[in-house]
């Protein structure tokens, strides 16, 4: 059994040993550890799948759009900076083709400083309706000014306002600052178009690994992985 020395206390060991749990009773009958499900909505073979990753996810995100999931294109993003602290948001997938997933952000945001520091990204969306899950890691590069435009323009003209007024991830003292900045731009550009700011525009990760997951019963999920190879994708299946 560990033992700490004299006189020194590990930072995990608490004094006095006070802490909350927030769900250490009885909801009704419904505890914590009775929060779960099985999945039996579908099934993913291996010899089944697309032989192209880029074909197998236009397939499922085709079916997920088709089931009018809220949010469809809503996919978490994790970097981590040069000394790998780890950090995830939720982001809107824009664009996707055999070059990459592209999403768009202020450049001067957290996660941009990530991956000016640490390129290598994961994404991650869920689609709980239809029981799947789809994982893809890669490098993130930036997309070109033209492209950024071409989705910027597409904006409604207060999403390209506030695009304008937020410098994203900074710290204010209050969101009247926020609310200010965005009338001073509506006044701004309010006779003409709204440019491209300089400091916004898309990343594109580029995957070089991806896996599909289908929930199952039992928790014995299928979990099909795409890794990137010289010659093209080796496919495998992994234990749940």
């Amino acid at each position: 059994m560990f033992a700490p020395k004299a006189g020194h206390v590990p930072a995990f060991v608490f004094s006095p040993p006070e802490f909350s749990l927030y769900w250490d009773m009885k909801e009704g009958n419904l505890t914590i550890f009775d929060l779960r499900k099985d999945f039996k909505k579908g099934s993913l073979d291996e010899k089944e799948v697309e032989r192209n990753p880029f074909d197998q996810f236009n397939r499922w995100f085709k079916e997920a759009v088709a089931s009018e999931i809220p949010e469809v294109n809503a996919m978490t993003l994790a970097t981590a900076s040069r000394s790998g602290r780890p950090s995830a948001r939720t982001v809107l997938l824009k664009q996707y083709d055999d070059r990459g997933f592209v999403f768009f952000t202020n450049y001067g945001s957290r996660k941009a400083h990530d991956l000016a520091e640490n390129p290598q990204a994961a994404l991650l969306l869920f689609w709980e309706p239809l029981e799947r899950q789809v994982r893809i890691v890669g490098r993130a590069e930036k997309v070109s000014p033209a492209e950024s435009f071409e989705y910027f323009r597409t904006r409604p003209i207060d999403s390209q306002l506030g695009a304008w007024a937020s410098q994203q991830s900074s710290e204010i003292s209050a969101r009247a600052l926020l609310e200010k900045a965005f009338g001073e731009m509506l006044e701004k550009f309010k006779n003409g178009e709204v440019p491209l700011p300089p400091f916004w525009g898309g990343y594109r990760i580029v995957p070089d690994e991806f896996e599909f997951w289908q929930g199952r019963p039992n928790r014995l999920h299928d979990r099909i992985r795409y890794t990137g190879t010289v010659g093209g994708w080796r496919i495998a299946r992994l234990s749940p």
